[in-house]
């Protein structure tokens, strides 16, 4: 294997946190990859695949195993499934904000709104990352990947990978294990060819979010550019002179909740159905009708209900930290817990902690960590 001199994850992780690895090895090709991962697998030692390490939160403690970094890079144009569609498939070590921004560049709709999400096209999938009503589902088409179960390549529809919200077959929730252990090798997308004029937006999440009415007209940069701009003002671009950006981005998920308890918060608690509510059209034989209609089904709808007002609403302002800790809410939001220099992986836990705490006590909701966390307990 392509061994490095370890380097301790706290330099390979954006929460800047984390022990020295036993080994270190960079594969910057698949067959690296793939080689590196059937040499951990048959010894039986811990291992951990990292790409840009920005939605991880490790302990402080040596890791006593081999860490795996994602290196690989390269896009390849390939036929869409019509004349006006294009498929990119994209090595999972590539950046995926650099991803987005070539995608811009040559008129390819679809991911523009995901644009400066940290982290690489390989870890994606795993947690069907998004932005502003795009979600990585709405343009998967297919991932390569290998299986630690018997060590076997192959590629698998987007459809088998059970995407939902920030979830799928392969993610690792806290608590549990995934359904598939598996490592993405590469990722197949499929976008629309718009080229580089104006057009109307028709996700209603992101024409709110970029001050858009429906008649206005865009391009994909001038998307990409308001987007960056968004996110920048939330602290949520990396920026190695900016601590509230030192994070793992979104450090509690959004939750789902029944439409019943979400009833039971305010209702200045923003909530979002994840279904529409439709009017069914219920056709009634006329040699059938008595003349009563029967009650219309009762559809148990599921509802996101934001983490970020929940956090707010239970006392814990922007900037919120412990007397002498090194952790804090961002100054800029409050759904990000920052390493605000040298904070220990015990600091943030602690905070995440009580953050789960006062939302609990105060609304009756336990928030669940969005990150992967490695040798930490909450």
């Amino acid at each position: 294997m392509p061994e490095v001199a370890p380097i301790p994850l706290s330099r390979l992780t954006t929460l800047r946190t984390g022990g020295k690895p036993a080994r270190l090895v960079d594969a910057r090709s698949t067959d690296e990859l793939v080689a590196a991962l059937r040499e951990v697998w048959a010894d039986g030692e811990p291992w951990l695949v990292l790409g840009g390490g920005s939605n991880i939160f490790v302990d402080d403690e040596p890791f006593d195993g081999t860490v795996i970094r994602v290196r690989s890079t390269g896009i390849e144009e390939l036929p869409g499934s019509h004349d006006a569609a294009v498929r990119l498939r994209v090595q999972a070590g590539h950046d995926w904000d650099a991803l987005v921004a070539e995608t811009v560049a040559r008129g390819f709709a679809g991911i523009e709104a995901m644009s400066g999400i940290p982290g690489t096209v390989g870890a994606a999938p795993v947690q069907n990352i998004g932005a502003y009503g795009q979600e990585i589902v709405q343009t998967l088409v297919e991932v390569e990947l290998i299986d630690e179960a018997n060590g076997e390549v192959s590629v698998v529809p987007a459809s088998e990978l059970g995407l939902g919200f920030r979830t799928s077959v392969l993610k690792q929730h806290y608590g549990s294990t995934p359904r598939r252990t598996a490592v993405i090798l590469s990722a197949t997308l499929e976008l629309a060819r718009v080229g580089d004029g104006e057009r109307p937006i028709a996700g209603e999440q992101l024409r709110s979010a970029l001050g858009l009415d429906a008649a206005d007209t865009v391009s994909l940069r001038w998307i990409r550019d308001h987007v960056l701009a968004t996110r920048s003002r939330k602290g949520m671009v990396l920026d190695d002179e900016d601590p509230d950006t030192w994070s793992a981005g979104s450090f509690f998920q959004n939750a789902i909740v029944s439409e019943a308890f979400a009833r039971t918060l305010p209702a200045a608690c923003p909530k979002w159905p994840l279904s529409p509510e439709l009017d069914p059209v219920r056709v009634i034989p006329l040699a059938a009708f008595d003349g009563i209609l029967p009650p219309p089904p009762v559809e148990l709808r599921e509802v996101k209900v934001s983490a970020a007002w929940l956090i707010e609403n239970a006392g814990l302002s922007r900037g919120f930290r412990f007397p002498r800790s090194r952790a804090g809410l961002s100054t800029k939001h409050t759904l990000a817990l920052t390493n605000r220099g040298e904070a220990t992986a015990a600091e943030i836990a602690e905070l995440a902690r009580f953050v789960q705490s006062r939302v609990a006590s105060e609304f009756g909701l336990v928030l669940q960590p969005e990150p992967v966390l490695v040798g930490v307990e909450l």
